[in-house]
């Protein structure tokens, strides 16, 4: 973990006093710095997965002998 630039963040963008960074949870700190990105974890549905499977199929890899 960066903490320099976590604390860079905290202190000099936020304006957070050390009190109040020290006292954030990792989830606090990163929703208010903006660390978070949104929809970043949205899981795709059945016929959307199915679509990415046809566009993007498996490709056998050969090994090294063959």
């Amino acid at each position: 973990m960066d903490w320099s630039r976590l604390m860079a963040i905290g202190f000099g963008v936020l304006r957070l006093s050390p009190a109040q960074f020290w006292a954030m949870t990792p989830k606090e700190f990163a929703c208010a710095s903006g660390l978070v990105v949104r929809g970043a974890g949205a899981v795709p549905d059945r016929a959307a997965l199915e679509a990415l499977m046809t566009r993007f199929p498996d490709q056998r890899v050969r090994d090294r002998h063959g």
